[in-house]
């Protein structure tokens, strides 16, 4: 069973039909308790950093995350979800993030804002850093669908792909069993399928 993590900021029921056309069953939850209960989590988002950090730790969802990550539970943060892993977020004002991957989340500063609007929306092609399980199913190049003005930075040992968007832009990162997206899996047609199963099929660490 996976849980899709409720904290009220997320395209969670697309990503559950997404999860069911795979096969994988899973619960869209709001219970601390029900995360510990789970083989993986889903971590998604949209809006505002600091809005979705409030959030988590108002919940007591935020430390619940943490407390499953670090004892080996499979993790997979999406778009907002993939920025709340890292420690610090500058999206109006500075706030902090869960921690479980070293790094910011800043403003993508493009060479030029009248060729690269932001926020970054539509389809962009991944350019694959590291051998990862993540992309057992992706080739170098697929198309996935983005929808974002920040992204993750000072985070170069953990990042395992970029998008070209007149600057290299974090696209994936991870750090043992957690892992993250910044563009929507559920969105991304049969690529995204195939991440979301190679999610799905990820053990757990010690």
């Amino acid at each position: 069973m996976i849980a899709i993590v409720d904290y009220g900021l997320g395209n969670l029921f697309s990503l559950q039909r997404s999860l069911r056309y795979i096969g994988q069953e899973s619960v869209i939850t709001a219970d601390p308790s029900a995360l510990e209960q789970a083989e993986k989590i889903i971590l998604p988002g949209v809006g505002a950093f600091g809005d979705a950090a409030e959030r988590l730790q108002k919940t007591g969802l935020g430390q619940a995350v943490v407390a499953q990550a670090e004892a080996g539970k499979p993790l997979l943060g999406i778009c907002l979800g993939m920025q709340l892993l890292f420690e610090k977020g500058y999206e109006f004002g500075e706030h902090e993030g869960l921690g479980l991957i070293p790094g910011t989340v800043e403003e993508i500063v493009v060479p030029d804002r009248r060729r690269y609007k932001l926020p970054q929306m539509g389809w962009n092609s991944l350019r694959l850093l590291k051998k990862h399980p993540l992309f057992a199913g992706v080739k170098e190049g697929d198309y996935v669908y983005f929808v974002h003005s920040f992204h993750g930075c000072r985070c170069e040992d953990s990042v395992i792909a970029v998008t070209d968007y007149g600057i290299p832009v974090t696209a994936a990162a991870a750090r043992d069993n957690v892992w993250g997206t910044q563009f929507h899996p559920e969105k991304s047609g049969p690529v995204g399928l195939a991440i979301l199963q190679a999610f799905a099929e990820q053990e757990g660490t010690p």
